[in-house]
């Protein structure tokens, strides 16, 4: 039997992406295959996917999703290749096309994306590009099977570094932030436990209000009375530098991407 797709890793992002391509519908359970090498983590793949093959080596199948560790694509790439997959999709950081390429072959076509890690909860950003060469029909492939853990943009290879810098680490530059309201709640008076999920709800809310509207500033702008309590918090943190310390973040990130990239 070849299978239609399979997944190269049942770990988090791997588990992620067959719950999303389940779920919207993408390709059925019983045309899916998971190769995960751990039989612990096997067991609980076997349980949570009702349908899906769980298996510890390469099957013979049409497409497969690269979600392991980057030291590890080259080989299991050529083992998909080997396999029979005319597409190979990698989810892994700072592996180029072209040292993928240089492992399957030319007349593999050769995909290279970069989520982040809410696409655990099917809320993620998924940049998307492929090797020179790449066609139509093999990026809108690509599209769909990531679809399903939220944005998808097509970016062109150069830009993966800062695509990194941004949305790969931005989730923790949140998460920072978060635990710093969660600690001034706490310091201010209020119990943490009402305090974690007031801060929750504050991000959710915030984000939703700033995808339905746009215009960052703005919305900034309409909460900011002058004079007010939102004014007076907000001075502090632009004397504090707190706009530049993110753009400092995001610029170190992008360059240690580079780094590792070209290592």
């Amino acid at each position: 039997m070849s299978f239609e797709l399979v997944i190269v890793g049942g770990g988090n992002m791997g588990a992620a992406l067959l719950s999303g391509l389940l779920d919207a519908g993408v390709v059925e359970p019983g045309h899916l295959a998971v190769v995960e090498p751990l039989e612990s983590r096997r067991d609980e793949l076997v349980e949570r996917f009702d349908g899906v093959t769980i298996t510890d080596s390469i099957p013979p199948c049409a497409s497969a999703v690269l979600a392991v560790k980057p030291p590890d694509i080259p080989a299991v790439a050529a083992g998909a290749a080997a396999a029979g997959a005319r597409r190979v999709l990698s989810v892994a950081a700072g592996v180029t096309t072209a040292s993928i390429v240089d492992a399957v072959g030319a007349d593999v076509a050769v995909l290279r994306t970069m989520p982040n890690t809410p696409a655990l909860v099917g809320q993620g950003v998924s940049a998307l590009s492929g090797a020179p060469g790449t066609k139509d029909v093999d990026l809108d492939w690509a599209e769909n099977v990531l679809r399903g853990v939220g944005l998808v943009v097509r970016v062109d290879e150069s830009q993966l570094d800062a695509v990194t810098g941004l949305t790969g680490s931005g989730p923790a530059y949140v998460f920072l932030v978060a635990e710093a309201l969660m600690d001034a709640g706490v310091l201010a008076g209020l119990p943490r436990p009402i305090v974690e999920r007031m801060v929750a709800q504050l991000l959710v809310g915030s984000s939703a209000l700033l995808a339905e509207r746009g215009d960052p500033a703005g919305l900034r702008a309409m909460v900011t009375s002058p004079g007010g309590t939102t004014a007076a918090g907000v001075r502090v943190l632009e004397d504090r530098a707190v706009r530049a310390a993110v753009i400092g973040a995001v610029q170190a990130a992008t360059e240690r991407s580079r780094e590792l990239g070209s290592s």
